[in-house]
């Protein structure tokens, strides 16, 4: 809660005027509790979980239904088609886990937050802050997250909890959250400990959380469309590098990586997957060499 009851003793105790963003948090925050504006988390995630898809649903449920198949040339599965009542399965199952897990997990790690003293008052944080803190907490969570993710694919671990997120072996975007209890939980610290070696303003930790459910979102969707803006990123993996992941299933040991490729690479956890692209990329070399030599050839 903002310890300053008007504007003006924001303005005195930070020796200048407040900017209209932070004039605007001061309106809507100085009279709510620190752990109100935390929970606000939960909001967040189920439109998150609940809207981002939707677009990815639109067009999964046009080529099923009405053999819409423009689309097919961006798909990485294109021979997978997912109904409408597939995916509506898969979202009441992350509804479920949402409602049961997410939701309550939210509720109680309100100390966690106190304790690594994630701030909700002035100032508010510089564009160049928010930004210096989102790379940081990619990074980490990228990093712990791959070693987890790989734990996960042990025999004990895919076959007791993992395996739930591999029941789509072509990914959607739904099945993004889509996961055992455990796994929620366990995912759960890669997240946290950006955050927890550089703390933050609540609206920075907002922010995290609601782009790193939305990257996931991404990277699950099934369709490698060139116009991503996360195209533009270095060493990003994106749908195409995670679906490969998805695409071996249980005996993967390759692509463990959230969000970046970095880790496998150094690991050689990636070699499967390069090895794939370069016999698919052979294989299409040799097929454009023969469809112009059948091109040049003349039948009487």
């Amino acid at each position: 809660m903002i310890p300053y009851a008007t504007v003006e003793e924001g303005s005195m105790a930070l020796g200048r005027n407040l900017t209209r963003l932070e004039k605007v948090w001061f309106d809507y925050s100085a009279a709510k509790s620190d752990y109100y504006l935390y929970c606000h988390n939960i909001l967040f995630l189920f439109l998150i979980f609940s809207f981002v898809p939707l677009p990815l649903v639109i067009v999964e449920s046009a080529r099923s239904a009405s053999g819409w198949f423009w689309f097919d040339r961006y798909k990485i599965q294109p021979k997978v088609a997912y109904s409408l009542s597939d995916m509506f399965r898969c979202y009441r199952d992350v509804m479920k886990m949402f409602i049961l897990v997410v939701g309550p997990l939210q509720f109680i790690s309100y100390p966690t937050i106190q304790m690594i003293e994630i701030r909700c008052g002035l100032p508010l944080p510089s564009l160049m802050e928010i930004v210096a803190q989102l790379v940081v907490y990619f990074l980490v969570e990228d990093y712990t997250n791959y070693w987890v993710h790989r734990l996960f694919h042990c025999k004990w671990g895919y076959e007791k909890i993992h395996h739930i997120h591999h029941e789509y072996t072509a990914p959607i975007g739904y099945a993004a959250p889509h996961a055992h209890w455990a796994e929620v939980l366990a995912l759960g610290i890669p997240s946290f400990l950006g955050p927890a070696i550089a703390p933050g303003h609540m609206v920075t930790f907002w922010l995290w959380i609601a782009l790193r459910q939305m990257e996931a979102i991404e990277t699950h969707s099934g369709y490698d469309f060139p116009w991503s803006l996360t195209k533009y990123i270095p060493f990003y993996g994106g749908a195409e590098y995670h679906d490969y992941h998805h695409y071996v299933g249980g005996q993967s040991q390759s692509n463990f990586a959230s969000v970046f490729t970095y880790c496998d690479y150094i690991y050689g956890t990636d070699k499967g997957y390069r090895f794939q692209k370069k016999l698919l990329h052979q294989i299409k070399e040799e097929s454009k060499k023969g469809n112009k030599q059948t091109g040049g050839e003349k039948f009487d």
